[in-house]
């Protein structure tokens, strides 16, 4: 089983890890993911690979927990195993000499977006980045970002840190300064909606990575099915990334909604036997 080699939290319920897992770090390309089990009654969820080393032979992988999985695997350390770790899995981005490229990165979905900033940066682009966060806490990996992009821009909804307001008025600010020739956003699902409206009139090249419920990841059970250029597609094998301005968001944003209930459920029974685990200790 693959072994947690570090685990470091570095936002508010936001973990890092780094994974044992030579064959997917040798073969992982940018933009692709893993699924992740953490036992035998665990479901699987998909994990972006943020990053990997070869030499060390480890994938690195950055999680917030929202729901009971998630949380679970956050109170993991190193040492500790996890049962699957499946991939590299979907295809992977499309890197090109673009000119002007910017990445966006809407709190967790940073970590999604930097592994295509350092191929477009590879690729020759002139990068470009905006990372944003409810607040300076929830700011994740700026300082990796610095190290690749040309440009970066952090805003915050509360001004606590950067820019007070949204990424979608950064990216605003920016259109109307230079030329912009592709765009990457990834993040809540209204994030990247809003984020296609900007540029859609503009005519730039925008792609968001999407992250519907997967059971299987190789198309077979169709959870992950979304509706992109009034086609049903399978993100798990025909994504996850897709042209922004083709999703169905609005049908994305209820499929992710099926289960809430039912998550919530289950989060609060987890919560509440590990209550009572701990007063027993």
């Amino acid at each position: 089983m693959p072994q947690i080699l570090s685990a470091k939290f570095i936002a508010p319920n936001i973990k890092r890890f780094d994974i044992l897992s030579p064959k997917i770090a040798q073969r992982r390309k940018p933009g692709q993911f893993v699924i992740i089990r953490i036992d035998e009654s665990g479901e699987r969820i998909p994990l972006t690979i943020a990053d990997s080393n070869n030499e060390n032979g480890t994938i690195t992988i950055i999680v917030q927990a929202v729901g009971r999985t998630t949380m679970e695997l956050n109170m993991l350390e190193a040492g500790d195993t996890i049962l699957d770790v499946v991939g590299p899995l979907g295809k992977p981005s499309e890197i090109e000499k673009f000119g002007n490229a910017v990445s966006i990165g809407g709190g967790v979905g940073t970590a999604i977006a930097y592994p295509t900033a350092v191929a477009l940066k590879q690729a020759g682009n002139h990068t470009i980045s905006i990372i944003g966060g409810r607040s300076k806490e929830f700011v994740i990996l700026e300082d990796e970002m610095r190290n690749v992009c040309d440009e970066v821009y952090v805003t915050t909804d509360d001004g606590s840190y950067g820019k007070k307001g949204f990424v979608t008025d950064q990216l605003k600010e920016l259109i109307l300064h230079k030329k912009i020739d592709f765009v990457l956003a990834i993040g809540p699902i209204p994030m990247m909606k809003a984020v296609a409206e900007v540029t859609r009139d503009k005519n730039i090249k925008t792609v968001v990575s999407l992250n519907p419920i997967m059971v299987d990841g190789t198309g077979m059970c169709g959870g992950c099915r979304a509706t992109v250029d009034n086609k049903t597609v399978f993100v798990c094998v025909d994504g996850p990334e897709f042209d922004a301005h083709k999703v169905d968001f609005e049908t994305l944003d209820r499929r992710n909604r099926t289960y809430l209930m039912d998550e919530k459920i289950s989060l609060e029974k987890f919560q509440c036997e590990s209550e009572k685990h701990f007063q027993r200790k």
